[in-house]
C-alpha cells in the first residue's frame, strides 16, 4: 500500500497583535511550525523551527505580539483575526505581577519603597467567572503561563472547580496544582496540562502533582452540598501548603469555575452559595482580592453589587475566537481524557509529517500500557455518595424526608444487578487516618484521590471483577467511590 501523499505545507504571515485560529474535525490532526518570529498559544511559547502537534478536535489560536511566519498542514477550519483581547489580558497580568512582587516583599520582610507604602501587599487570589463559551480556562492558562515566563520563580496555583473538565485528573474531579512551567495546548482533553500519574515522571510536561477530590458528576447542581464540601477541602489543603511555601503563597492562585457559577438569575441560591464557598475557602491570611468576569456585563454588575465593597471586580472581554461547544462535543472530550489517562494521548501524525512534539514531549514517550487485574468483590470497598436517583429537595412530596442524605456514603454491592459498576469509573481514595480515634462517619468525603480505575467485567457467580488501571497495583483493603462517569474501549 502506498504512503499517503503529504499535504503541501501552508504558510501564514501574521501581523503584530493578530492570531491564527484553527479548529479540528474528529480524527484529524495538524502540525504547526513557527518559521520566523515569536508566537504563543494561550501564553505557551512556540519553539522556532520545531513542529507542534494538535489533535482530538482541538480548537486554539496562535497569537503573536510582533508578527511571525507559521507553517502548517491543512486544518479543518482556519482564519486570521487582528481583533483580540490580548492587550486586556496582558494588562491584567501586569497588575497581578505587581501584586506578587509586593506580597513576596512583605512575606520576606524586605524594605518597602516609599511610593508603595500605602499599596496593599496581598498576593493575587483571583476568581474567574463567566458564562458558557466565554473562554475562562483559556484566560487561566494565559495568566498562569505569563507568570511562569517572567523568570522570577513564580508557581501560581490553578484551582479547577469545573467537574465536567476535571483539570489534570479524570472528569468528575475538582483539583488544584502549582504551575511549575508553561502549560501547553495540544488537546482539549487536557486543558491545563497532564498530571505525573498519567505518564512517566521524567517528562517535563507531566510534572504536575494535583490535589484532587472526587465529586463524580458533570453538573454542580447534581449534589451542591458535596460540591461545597469539596471546594472547602481544597481550600484547607492549599492554605496549609501556603504556610510552608512563601514563593507559592506570593505567586497566588487562579480559580477556574464552571458556567453554572455564572448563569441564571442573581437570586439563584445554588450558584451564589458556590461562589461564596470559593471566596471563603481560599482566603487564608488574605481574602480573595479580585473577581474577573469574562465577557458578561450583567454578571459584572451583579458581582460589583454583591462583592464590590470587599474586593476588586474586573470585567475583561471574551475572545472572538471562542467556539461554542455542544453537549456531544463535551462528552467526546471526556472520553478522550479517560482514554488518555489509561493509554496516554498520542496524536496521529498528519500525512508527510515524520516527527513532532506533543505538549513539549516526543510522541514515543507518551505511550502507556495499563494493567487489567481480576480482584475479588471483597478486596475493594466501593461507595456512592448519596442516592444515584436522588431528586432535588424541592421536588420531594410535602412533608417527605430523604432516606439517604446528599452527603451519606452508601456501600455498593457489585453482585447487585443494579450496581451500575460495569464500565464505571472509580476514584481510588487515599488511605483513611491510621488512628481509629480520628475516624468519623463521612471521612470518605475528605479523602483525596490517588488514581482511577475502570470496571471492565463483573463475574457475579465467582464474585470477581476485572479493573483496568494505568499501573499494576494491589487494591486489597482499598476504598473507591463511583459517580456517573463511564468509559469503555471501542
Amino acid at each position: 500500500m502506498s504512503e499517503p501523499q503529504a499535504a503541501v505545507p501552508k504558510t501564514w504571515t501574521l501581523g503584530p497583535e493578530s492570531e491564527y485560529r484553527f479548529e479540528l474535525d474528529p480524527g484529524t490532526s495538524v502540525a504547526i511550525k513557527l518559521v520566523k518570529g515569536q508566537a504563543e498559544i494561550f501564553g505557551f511559547e512556540l519553539v522556532e523551527g520545531m513542529v507542534h502537534l494538535f489533535g482530538f478536535e482541538c480548537k486554539a489560536a496562535v497569537f503573536t505580539w510582533r508578527g511571525c511566519v507559521i507553517e502548517m498542514s491543512e486544518p479543518s477550519t482556519e482564519y486570521v483575526s487582528d481583533e483580540t483581547p490580548m492587550k486586556n489580558y496582558a494588562n491584567l497580568h501586569i497588575a497581578l505581577e505587581q501584586m506578587r512582587v509586593r506580597a513576596l516583599r512583605r512575606i520576606r520582610g524586605s524594605p518597602v519603597p516609599p511610593h508603595e507604602v500605602t499599596k496593599k501587599s496581598d498576593p493575587p487570589r483571583i476568581l474567574i467567572l463567566g458564562p458558557e463559551h466565554s473562554g475562562k480556562t483559556s484566560v487561566c492558562k494565559i495568566l498562569a503561563n505569563y507568570a511562569v515566563r517572567m523568570g522570577q520563580g513564580w508557581t501560581p496555583f490553578i484551582v479547577n472547580v469545573n467537574p465536567s473538565e476535571g483539570g489534570w485528573a479524570a472528569p468528575g474531579t475538582i483539583s488544584a496544582a502549582p504551575i511549575l512551567g508553561p502549560i501547553p495546548t495540544a488537546s482539549p482533553a487536557n486543558p491545563l496540562g497532564n498530571a505525573a500519574t498519567t505518564a512517566p515522571l521524567s517528562l517535563t510536561a507531566n510534572a504536575l502533582f494535583p490535589l484532587a477530590y472526587w465529586y463524580g458528576y458533570s453538573e454542580t447542581k447534581r449534589n451542591p452540598l458535596l460540591m461545597d464540601r469539596m471546594i472547602r477541602n481544597l481550600g484547607e489543603n492549599l492554605n496549609d501548603r501556603f504556610e510552608l511555601d512563601t514563593q507559592g503563597q506570593a505567586s497566588g492562585l487562579l480559580v477556574d469555575t464552571p458556567a453554572s457559577f455564572s448563569t441564571g438569575p442573581a437570586s439563584n441560591t445554588h450558584r451564589q452559595k458556590l461562589i461564596k464557598a470559593c471566596i471563603e475557602a481560599f482566603k487564608s491570611e488574605s481574602i480573595f482580592n479580585m473577581i474577573v468576569v469574562v465577557g458578561h456585563e450583567k454578571l459584572n454588575v451583579e458581582m460589583q453589587r454583591t462583592y464590590g465593597s470587599q474586593l476588586t471586580v474586573v470585567k475583561i472581554p471574551k475572545s472572538g475566537g471562542v467556539v461554542e461547544l455542544d453537549y456531544s462535543y463535551r462528552e467526546k472530550v471526556q472520553q478522550y481524557a479517560l482514554h488518555g489517562y489509561m493509554y496516554g494521548q498520542v496524536i496521529k501524525l498528519p500525512p508527510g509529517v515524520t516527527k513532532g512534539i506533543f505538549g513539549g514531549e516526543k510522541l514515543d514517550e507518551l505511550l502507556l500500557s495499563p494493567s487489567s487485574t481480576v480482584i475479588n468483590f471483597e478486596d475493594l470497598q466501593i461507595f456512592r455518595i448519596g442516592s444515584e436517583s436522588m431528586a432535588p429537595s424541592d421536588a420531594l412530596p410535602v412533608g417527605a424526608a430523604r432516606t439517604v442524605s446528599e452527603m451519606q456514603p452508601v456501600a455498593v454491592d457489585p453482585a447487585s444487578p443494579g450496581s451500575g459498576l460495569l464500565n464505571a469509573v472509580l476514584a481510588l481514595l487515599s488511605p483513611p487516618n491510621e488512628d481509629e480515634n480520628e475516624r468519623y462517619d463521612e471521612e470518605i468525603l475528605d479523602l483525596t484521590i490517588e488514581g482511577f480505575l475502570v470496571v471492565t467485567n463483573i463475574d457475579i457467580p465467582k464474585r470477581k471483577m476485572t479493573v483496568l488501571a494505568p499501573n499494576r497495583s494491589t487494591f486489597t483493603g482499598r476504598t473507591a467511590v463511583v459517580g456517573s462517569f463511564e468509559w469503555q474501549e471501542l
